[in-house]
């Protein structure tokens, strides 16, 4: 009923840029706070980055400074701009939201399938 799709993701020099892209689809009624994650191999999971509803933003101590977490209410997208990437950025992103569809009214997460970033030195 939900579908969280991301692109953007690829191969990049360290010190170069990237920009990753969430866009929610289906039977939304409303998004409430939406977020960025990462894996890296034999690593668990961690917050890059998260945004309420409201445009309050909140990013990992790792990256900030380089990162910068945005998001069109309008679109259901949300966006994580990556700047000055270093080789230890390289994981797979997964974008998550929190999410009320139109026939239920309870909050439920959704995470998309995720997409490769790698930054070579």
């Amino acid at each position: 009923q939900v579908q969280l799709v991301e692109s953007g993701g690829g191969l990049v020099q360290a010190g170069g840029s990237l920009r990753l892209s969430c866009a929610a689809s289906g039977s939304i009624f409303r998004i409430n706070a939406m977020g960025w994650y990462r894996q890296a191999p034999g690593k668990q999971r961690e917050l890059v980055a998260a945004i309420t509803s409201a445009g309050t933003t909140n990013v990992a101590d790792s990256v900030k400074g380089r990162f910068t977490i945005s998001r069109d209410n309008a679109k259901n997208t949300m966006y994580l701009q990556m700047n000055t990437l270093k080789p230890e950025d390289t994981a797979v992103y997964y974008c998550n939201a929190r999410i009320m569809i139109v026939t239920i009214p309870r909050w439920d997460d959704y995470w998309g399938q995720g997409t490769q970033v790698t930054v070579s030195s």
